[in-house]
């Protein structure tokens, strides 16, 4: 269950950092808000039984890969094989990560 809620945390905080671009309006700032407690109470509750140094490196790595693919695919950002080829040695981290855990 642990590892479920790491997941749907890591995946809200995409949701908080893509919701930093229009950070001044109204609806906005209460996606930021909403998401930030949500995805930091399900990293706190990870991390009661995953340790620290795990946990987090995947909570970030999947916030990077969410919010980069969010960049390109929404926002118009560069997706250059060298950018998709680092998201990818991300993702292998993240992967690695969980399987020697």
């Amino acid at each position: 269950m642990s590892w479920l809620v790491l997941v749907v945390s890591g995946i809200l905080e995409t949701v908080w950092a893509a919701a930093l671009k229009g950070f001044f309006k109204p609806a906005s700032v209460a996606t930021f808000v909403v998401a930030l407690v949500l995805s930091m109470s399900g990293l706190g509750y990870a991390l009661r039984e995953i340790p620290l140094g795990t946990g987090y490196a995947v909570w970030v790595g999947i916030g990077t890969i969410g919010t980069a693919l969010y960049g390109m695919v929404v926002l118009g950002d560069s997706a250059t094989a060298a950018r998709l080829t680092c998201l990818g040695l991300i993702v292998a981290g993240v992967v690695g990560l969980k399987l020697l855990h």
